[in-house]
C-alpha cells in the first residue's frame, strides 16, 4: 500500500540543536544560551556553543538528507541570531547564513520548510517581559514579515511558532526549560495570549510579503484512542483529546487551534480559565482567528482511554512491562490513527506530521555501523497505522524528528533522536541503519512498509 502520489517525506531540526556558535558573526544571546548558564539546568551540565556544528557543516548535513532520497527539509531559524536585540534592527550576517542553508538545499534538490520561532526567543525580548507582553508578538509579526521577502521565492512554507504548548508548560509555568519561569495560571495566560496573538499577526506578515507563501503552525498535546471500536469508546477518547481543565489545558491541541483555526476557546464550565479567556476582546480575537494553510502535528504518543458507566471518561491503565521508548515515552501507535482523526474531524485543515520519532540508547557498533532496530520497528508501526487514518484524514505529509541527534534541551546530549548518529568527541557523521531505512520507504513511497 503506496501513500498518495504527491506525499511529502521530509526530515526535520531546530536552529538552537543543531548550529552551535550562537554568537558568531554578530549573532545576540537567546534564552537558551541563558539558561544553559544555570548550575544543573541541563543534564551533564551542556550546552549549546558547539551542539552538531551544523553553522560550519551544514553541507554535509544537507548532503547527507540528498543522499536518503529526502526531498524536503523543516528546520528553524534563530531569531536571536537574526535579530540579536528584538528591535529590528537585523544582523545581516546572520541573514547570511540561511541564504546560504537555503540555497544549499535548492542546489541539492531539497524543498526548504523554515519554521520561524522554535523556542529560541532573543533574552533582550526575554528581560523586556519576553511573552508576558504584546511587544513580543509584535517584534515576531516584524521578523516574520522580514524573513518572508528575504526569501520570498526560495521558501514557500512557513510554520510560525513550533509547539507554544511546551514553551508555555515547560518554560513558563514549571520552569525546566528556558526561560526558567514558575508563573501562576493567570502569568500563564498573559503569556499564551501573547502566543496566540504573534501568530496571527505573524501569518498575516509573511502573506503580506509574500502572497505565494504557504503558512502554518506545529502543534503538539494531548491525543487520545479508544479502547474499543464501541461508539461509546470512540466518544470518549474524543472529548478527552479536547478537553480544557485549571490544571490540565496547556499540553492540548484544542488551546492552540481551537482559536486559530475555529475563534473560540471552551475551557470546562466554572474554572478560572474559563474566566481568563473572557477576557479576550473582540478585536483580539479579530487577530487570533487566523485560519492557516496547514498544521503541522507534533506527535510521539497518546494515551488510551475507555468511556465509563457514567457517561464520563477514563484512561486505560498501562500493563506491566508496557513497550517504552529510551526516553520511557509509551510507544502507542494507534495514536496516527486515530489520534490524527480527531484532529481532522474537528479542524478540516489539511495536516502534515511535523514531528515524530523516539530517543534509543544508540551506540557505534564493532563493524563501525550503528544498529538501531527499535526505531525501525517503532516508525514501521507509526507509519502503518498513519496510512489507515490517511484512508479518511488529509494528511500531506511526513517529517522524521530528527535528521540526527542533537541537543535535546534539558536532556543535553544523553538521548539520541537522529537518523544520523553524531559522534561528539568529532562530529563526525555516521548514517543509522534506519537512515538507510527511511531512504527505502521514501523511494517507494511508503509501499516498503507493508
Amino acid at each position: 500500500m503506496k501513500y498518495p502520489d504527491g506525499f511529502i517525506w521530509g526530515v526535520a531540526s531546530s536552529a538552537i540543536q543543531i548550529e552551535g556558535y550562537p554568537r558568531e558573526d554578530g549573532g545576540g544571546e537567546s534564552v537558551w544560551e541563558k539558561f544553559c548558564t544555570r548550575p544543573g539546568s541541563i543534564a551533564g551540565d551542556d550546552d549549546i556553543s558547539i551542539a552538531t556544528d551544523s553553522y560550519h557543516r551544514y553541507e554535509e548535513d544537507i548532503s547527507l538528507i540528498a543522499e536518503m532520497g529526502v526531498k524536503n527539509y523543516r528546520f528553524s531559524t534563530s531569531w536571536a541570531r537574526i535579530d540579536p536585540f528584538g528591535d529590528g534592527n537585523w544582523n545581516e550576517k546572520g541573514l547570511e547564513y540561511y541564504d546560504r542553508v537555503v540555497n544549499c538545499c535548492l542546489e541539492n534538490g531539497i524543498e526548504p520548510w523554515v519554521t520561524l520561532h522554535h523556542w529560541e526567543l532573543p533574552q533582550a525580548l526575554e528581560d523586556r517581559g519576553g511573552w508576558r507582553v504584546l511587544e513580543t508578538a509584535q517584534a515576531f509579526a516584524r521578523f516574520a514579515g522580514m524573513m518572508a521577502q528575504r526569501f520570498k521565492g526560495r521558501v514557500q512554507r512557513y510554520f510560525t511558532i513550533n509547539e507554544m504548548q511546551c514553551v508555555l508548560q515547560l518554560g513558563y509555568k514549571f520552569g525546566i526549560h528556558a526561560p526558567g519561569c514558575k508563573l501562576d495560571l493567570e502569568g500563564q495566560f498573559a503569556c499564551y495570549k501573547s502566543f496566540l496573538l504573534a501568530n496571527g499577526y505573524a501569518q498575516r506578515a509573511v502573506k503580506a510579503a509574500d502572497e505565494n507563501a504557504q503558512v502554518g503552525f506545529a502543534s503538539t498535546g494531548r491525543l487520545c484512542y479508544p479502547e474499543t471500536n464501541s461508539p461509546e469508546d470512540m466518544e470518549a477518547a474524543r472529548r478527552a483529546s479536547f478537553r480544557l481543565f485549571d490544571d490540565d489545558w496547556i499540553f492540548t491541541h484544542s488551546m492552540s487551534m481551537d482559536p486559530i483555526c475555529r475563534g473560540e476557546l471552551h475551557p470546562e464550565p466554572g474554572s478560572q480559565l474559563e474566566q481568563l479567556a473572557r477576557q479576550i476582546t473582540p478585536e483580539e480575537w479579530k487577530i487570533i482567528h487566523c485560519p492557516p494553510d496547514f498544521v503541522g502535528v507534533n506527535v510521539y504518543n497518546g494515551a488510551e482511554v475507555r468511556a465509563t458507566a457514567d457517561g464520563g471518561e477514563e484512561y486505560v491503565p498501562r500493563y506491566t512491562g508496557y513497550p517504552k521508548t529510551a526516553l520511557k515515552w509509551p510507544v502507542t501507535e494507534r495514536v496516527m490513527n486515530e489520534g490524527i482523526l480527531h484532529l481532522w474531524r474537528r479542524y478540516g485543515i489539511p495536516l502534515y506530521i511535523t514531528e515524530n520519532g523516539l530517543s534509543c540508547n544508540d551506540k557505534i557498533y564493532l563493524d563501525g555501523k550503528v544498529h538501531d532496530a527499535d526505531r525501525i520497528d517503532f516508525l514501521t508501526r507509526y507509519l502503518r497505522q498513519l496510512q489507515i487514518g490517511m484512508e479518511e484524514a488529509d494528511v500531506r505529509g511526513y517529517f522524521h524528528w530528527s535528521l540526527a541527534d542533537n541537543f535535546e534541551w534539558h536532556s543535553g546530549y544523553g538521548d539520541r533522536f537522529g537518523l544520523v548518529y553524531i559522534d561528539y568527541p568529532s562530529q563526525r557523521r555516521i548514517m543509522k541503519d534506519s537512515a538507510l531505512w527511511y531512504k527505502g520507504v521514501v523511494a517507494s513511497n511508503g509501499e516498503s512498509l507493508t
